[in-house]
């Protein structure tokens, strides 16, 4: 992946993407100040770059039936390179798993989990993640309500 530096008018056209990954190159060259040839040139030269990593649409959780988010932090047995690999690898191939960071502190991973409701998430806990090698504790935390949900990253235009 090439290196870019980003200028104001790459932040304005990623803004505005992360906005509405389905505008048009000609509404997109408008609201940025460009021309479309050279605003489509540095939509590619960003996705080349890996700084556009893909367009998706973004759903909304509940009303795909996913009403249950999940924290889950775990902590293995020990903190060698095969246990971390193992469980990546594991957790990488499981769909309820929506996020999951290593972390420093209490616990070795956070977990973000959606399903449908307690039950999906018991047979989840019961038949994949308490069967994983390494696993030493889980610690599950059941969202309330969410507060605030972005996808959006704060790009700042100069």
């Amino acid at each position: 992946m090439p290196d870019i530096q980003l200028d104001a008018f790459d932040r304005r056209i990623l803004d505005q993407l992360q906005r509405n990954g389905r505008i048009s190159n000609v509404e997109l060259a408008k609201s940025v100040g460009l021309s479309p040839s050279p605003c489509l040139r540095r939509v590619r030269d960003l996705e080349d770059a890996g700084v556009i990593d893909r367009y998706a649409a973004i759903l909304n959780q509940g009303s795909a039936g996913f009403s249950l988010s999940v924290f889950v932090q775990v902590t293995l047995e020990r903190q060698v390179e095969t246990a971390l690999e193992t469980f990546e690898r594991v957790i990488a191939g499981r769909p309820e798993v929506m996020e999951a960071y290593l972390m420093t502190g209490d616990s070795d991973y956070l977990l973000r989990i959606v399903v449908p409701d307690v039950s999906d998430y018991e047979a989840f806990l019961k038949d994949h993640l308490t069967r994983i090698p390494g696993v030493a504790s889980i610690k599950s935390s059941f969202a309330l309500n969410r507060v605030k949900y972005e996808t959006a990253l704060p790009l700042q235009a100069d």
